[in-house]
């Protein structure tokens, strides 16, 4: 593998990342209940009910999947509840591009600019799901996918307890 991609995988698949990426979620999730102001005005019209209600219920969902990528037992489920998230996001930057088409130049860069962001932000929920290394769960560790866990005292070699 070239090692620049290897760099790149470690990057994107590691705790630190992980944590990193929970942080992003948590302060977005945060922010949906402080500020909303700015969230309910990008909230599609043509869901129905109150744009608060999407402004809250985005913010909780934030917040819940920063607390799966956060803890590594529920890191791959929620690497990839991450990437569901940040596409079913992503029509409200459309709204806010369609809604900034007229304003300033700054805020149309502003508006514009995040819409390529969307697909690198999936890509990174992915790779923390893909797997970090040593936690039970991933893939190639035990307790992850194809991998049965270690015998050891008191263990048949198929990890269930034997009967005293």
């Amino acid at each position: 593998m070239n090692p620049a991609l290897g760099r790149l995988r470690d990057a994107t698949t590691g705790t630190r990342s992980a944590l990193l990426l929970s942080g992003v979620l948590a302060g977005m999730g945060t922010l949906h209940f402080a500020v909303p102001g700015p969230f309910d005005a990008i909230v599609p019209r043509v869901l129905p009910g109150s744009p608060r209600l999407w402004t809250r219920a985005s913010g909780a969902a934030e917040l819940a999947v920063a607390a799966a990528v956060a803890l590594p037992q529920t890191r791959r489920v929620g690497g990839l509840a991450a990437a569901g998230l940040f596409a079913a996001v992503y029509p409200a930057n459309v709204q806010m591009a369609y809604d900034w088409r007229n304003a300033s130049k700054l805020k149309r860069a502003v508006a514009f600019g995040r819409l390529p962001f969307q697909a690198p932000l999936i890509g990174w929920a992915l790779a923390v799901r893909s797997g970090v290394p040593g936690v039970p769960g991933a893939p190639g560790v035990p307790g992850g996918p194809g991998v049965l866990p270690a015998a050891g005292p008191g263990r048949s070699p198929a990890g269930a307890r034997r009967s005293a």
